[in-house]
């Protein structure tokens, strides 16, 4: 089954730079019956620098989104297009939007999307760090113990780590991730991404923490590299190595195996397989 003709779409907006805009963006944006937004000023704004002011629009953000979506979904189920825009980047991703795409999707309105500038993509394309497995955090909780919960996530988590982060803030969030994740941890924490300042600075969560314990200005976006991998126990690799010896695995293919799935030391593995199977005889 054919997916239905788009009548909502999702625009992508420049985070700094109003040159990243697609010429495809302000074709929806000039076409669409009406267009929804996070803040009507800056959006306004933004059509009449592109030419096409005086565009309708209604304003959807954190603090209305579920009623505003529902009325929308009726307008749009009546005939009319919309596109939906935030104050910059990419709509639904660490933005409002996730609600009205999903009360669209609901009713059986086509949503798509004209991509193109985001914070969180382009930081991560720029740090340096590994980019074949990330998450994305968003803003931690200011404080308490869902904060605590979240950096102790981090400090364990396998993939790198994107953070947002407001300015005033950003001293003390260093802090709490060194604390939590360790001073060496690499990190990159970058700061007016597509703008004339913009910064990149790379480095270890405590040499961070350091050049930026001083309040800045700017959009800011955090990078973590991922936990350094955890050295398996003892006790984890004999229960592994039991589990091979009960399907029938010889000492040494038992040994073998377990070593290459938990990447250790063949020598470090096999007395212990020894051992237990000594102790099975």
């Amino acid at each position: 089954m054919s997916a239905p003709e788009p009548r909502l779409w999702l625009v992508a907006t420049p985070i700094g730079n109003l040159a990243d805009i697609a010429p495809r963006a302000v074709e929806v944006l000039r076409d669409v019956s009406f267009v929804a937004c996070e803040d009507t000023r800056r959006t306004g704004l933004l059509l009449q620098r592109l030419g096409i002011g005086g565009r309708p629009l209604v304003a959807l953000h954190e603090h209305n989104e579920t009623a505003v979506a529902a009325e929308i979904v009726q307008r749009l189920t009546a005939g009319e297009t919309a596109a939906y825009v935030t104050d910059a980047g990419m709509p639904a991703i660490s933005d409002p939007g996730q609600r009205l795409v999903a009360a669209a999707a609901s009713a059986g309105i086509g949503v798509s999307a004209v991509p193109g500038p985001s914070a969180p993509v382009t930081a991560v394309a720029i740090s340096g760090l590994p980019t074949d497995r990330w998450v994305m955090e968003g803003f931690l909780p200011r404080k308490g113990s869902l904060r605590s919960q979240r950096l102790d996530a981090i400090a364990a988590e396998q993939r790198t780590v994107v953070l947002l982060e407001s300015p005033k803030r950003l001293g003390a969030t260093l802090e709490d991730l060194v604390a939590a994740c360790g001073a060496d941890r690499p990190a990159v924490v970058v700061r007016e991404l597509t703008k004339l300042h913009e910064e990149v600075a790379r480095g270890t969560l405590a040499g961070l923490a350091a050049h930026f314990a001083e309040p800045s200005k700017g959009e800011i976006v955090v990078v973590i590299g991922p936990a350094p991998p955890a050295t398996p126990t003892d006790a984890q690799i004999s229960a592994e190595v039991t589990a091979e010896l009960d399907s029938g695995a010889s000492t040494r293919d038992a040994a073998a195996a377990v070593a290459q799935r938990l990447g250790v030391s063949r020598n470090r593995v096999y007395p212990l397989a020894t051992e237990l199977t000594r102790e099975r005889s």
